[in-house]
């Protein structure tokens, strides 16, 4: 994979709250609005904490505060920009919007409204309620704003081994999966299911996080067509072999693959987001047909 040194960042997608603190208090959870206005509390995965590795500290990744920072050090005259996760990440932040701007009406008959990034560091205010680097990434639907503490990436490459710099626009793919979930009308027709069906409530949102795999990899199908906002690709590169590291970090965060190095069992009862081998899958199904309509993973399960 290799990023254009001639795209241009688009700093008003991002919400660089790194050093700033905020809610949180590692607990692990945050309320999730339903569909119905309400709250529910979900006990998100702990991927840091289960991997004990804790937090990072403050800004370790450098930058953070305001969004004046990524305007002026991840602008194309820096040409070390490439060498900074901030940078990359917005970068990736752009394909993947920009992707979804014109393929949401195409293919879902829906307006794309955007939503921002925020890079924060430690603890952060969202509109799902505070959170904590041990939630992981993850979209509110709430505030349509996806959210990650850039040093998550540190631990899904030291703790569970995917190394691979495309794992990070997948991560972001994933996440903004959710939010085209939340356009369409999917996201709040899984929550109806699980009200009226909660003995299916954890298949039902293993099916919505599955969905947001097949989602990532039809963004990664098309990615290296992706533009900047004034026509630059964003990439010059993305082979299968970057695509492959994409899918190495899809089947190290399966539920089953978590709750080994937790130390027990598998427990497919437990499980939220799907086995590593499901999520493999859905993410090659996106790729491999390059087309949203193909991820259909709930088959009539919210009729």
């Amino acid at each position: 994979m290799s990023l254009n040194d001639n795209a241009q960042v688009d700093p008003s997608q991002i919400d660089d709250r790194r050093g700033m603190g905020g809610g949180g208090g590692g607990l692990g959870f945050m309320p999730i609005p339903t569909s119905r206005g309400g709250l529910i509390v979900t006990i998100i995965v702990v991927l840091l904490g289960l991997a004990g590795g804790g937090y990072f500290g403050v800004n370790a990744l450098g930058g953070g505060g305001d969004n004046g920072n990524i305007a002026t050090d991840c602008g194309s005259a820096n040409p070390d920009r490439d060498q900074r996760t901030d940078c990359r990440n917005a970068l990736y932040v752009e394909s993947i919007q920009n992707f979804w701007q014109s393929e949401t009406p195409d293919v879902f008959g829906k307006r794309y409204s955007r939503a921002r990034t925020e890079f924060f560091s430690g603890s952060t205010d969202t509109g799902c309620g505070p959170a904590d680097t041990g939630v992981g990434p993850f979209y509110c639907p709430a505030d349509d704003e996806v959210y990650i503490d850039l040093s998550f990436y540190d631990q899904l490459a030291n703790q569970f081994g995917a190394t691979g710099q495309f794992a990070q626009p997948y991560v972001l793919a994933h996440e903004y999966g959710h939010h085209i979930q939340d356009i369409v009308g999917t996201e709040a027709a899984m929550r109806d299911a699980q009200q009226r069906n909660t003995g299916d409530a954890s298949k039902l949102s293993v099916m919505l996080e599955l969905q947001a795999d097949c989602y990532a990899g039809v963004w990664a199908k098309h990615a290296e067509s992706t533009t900047d906002t004034h026509g630059t690709p964003i990439f010059t590169s993305v082979t299968p072999q970057d695509f492959q590291e994409a899918v190495t970090a899809a089947g190290a965060v399966g539920d089953g693959t978590i709750q080994k190095k937790m130390g027990g069992g598998v427990d497919e009862s437990a499980f939220t987001h799907g086995s590593s081998a499901q999520r493999e899958r859905w993410l090659r199904t996106g790729y491999d047909s390059g087309d949203p309509k193909s991820c259909d993973t709930f088959g009539g399960a919210l009729s």
